[in-house]
């Protein structure tokens, strides 16, 4: 029996619903989502097995210019998606114009390989406008295959798949068939803490955020973690903390609970709020992260 296998990677603005799209293909929370932009920091790879498929998905950050070496390191991740895509798959959402980036726009355009761009959040249309929007884009790229989607509501989801199936060239597969990501653990617990924080805190704060997570001992009934938010200056961690450590109590019991329906297992963390001055800008705190690899 002949067996597909290849990489699809999602590219596309800001909180367009990539994430969204990539969890709903994986069935499972891989990639956080929040309504804030510039969420995703990594490239995400997650793994879709059938008995004669593998596709391995990767969720990127959101398309920006970059202002300081997180964002830098972030657009890295973007450009690596382009390398070894077998379909790329290019998100818009209901009235945007355009990518934020003139340069990866003519990549996609002048794409070899099959595109396919998903007009997502069509659930906040009515028809008239879909059909303009998918006129627009048609204009826009024309190489590509256009599909309307609601990421949220699944519509148009299981289709866009099956068209990916078609896609894929023959292979076997890339990783072994039970294997879900090519994230470690620690790495889901720091993108959950994460996840909260991007959810509580506002302005600066969230963008400000790493957590490295510096134990993790797995026992038979109960996964013990100690992790660590950094932070830039002394003002921040004092609002991470917050009265008599509240905010900080409020993040990990959040993510306590979506950890343990993740590992499927007790999780008990202890979390600790440290200044790093300038991490972001740092390049060997931006590599001990995982960024600039």
């Amino acid at each position: 029996m002949s067996h597909k296998a290849g990489f699809v990677n999602i590219i596309g603005n800001p909180n367009v619903g990539k994430s969204t799209l990539m969890n709903a293909f994986v069935g499972e929370k891989l990639s956080i989502i929040t309504s804030k932009a510039q969420t995703t920091r990594h490239r995400i790879l997650g793994i879709v097995n059938g008995e004669d498929f593998q596709v391995v998905l990767s969720d990127t950050p959101g398309i920006i210019k970059p202002a300081y070496e997180l964002q830098e390191s972030m657009m890295g991740f973007v450009k690596s998606a382009f390398e070894d895509a077998d379909v790329l798959i290019y998100m818009v959402e209901i009235g945007e114009q355009a990518l934020k980036d003139e340069a990866f726009f003519k990549k996609i355009t002048n794409s070899k390989i099959p595109v396919l761009l998903l007009l997502n959040k069509i659930d906040k249309s009515d028809q008239e406008q879909l059909e303009k929007q998918v006129q627009v884009w048609s204009e826009k790229v024309p190489n590509a295959e256009i599909y309307p989607v609601s990421a949220l509501e699944g519509f148009n989801v299981k289709e866009v798949f099956n068209r990916i199936i078609e896609l894929l060239p023959d292979s076997p597969p890339f990783y072994p068939k039970d294997q879900l990501t090519d994230k470690p653990e620690r790495f889901f617990i720091n993108e959950t803490i994460r996840e909260k924080i991007l959810m509580h805190y506002k302005k600066e704060i969230p963008y400000a955020v790493e957590v490295d997570t510096e134990e993790f001992f797995e026992e038979e009934k109960i996964i013990r973690v100690r992790s660590v938010i950094m932070v830039e200056r002394d003002t921040q961690k004092g609002i991470i903390i917050g009265h008599k450590g509240s905010a900080l109590k409020r993040v990990g019991m959040e993510a306590r609970k979506d950890l343990e329906a993740f590992f499927g297992k007790q999780i008990h963390i202890e979390l600790y709020v440290k200044v790093n001055k300038n991490w972001r800008s740092n390049q060997n705190q931006l590599k001990r992260f995982g960024y600039n690899n």
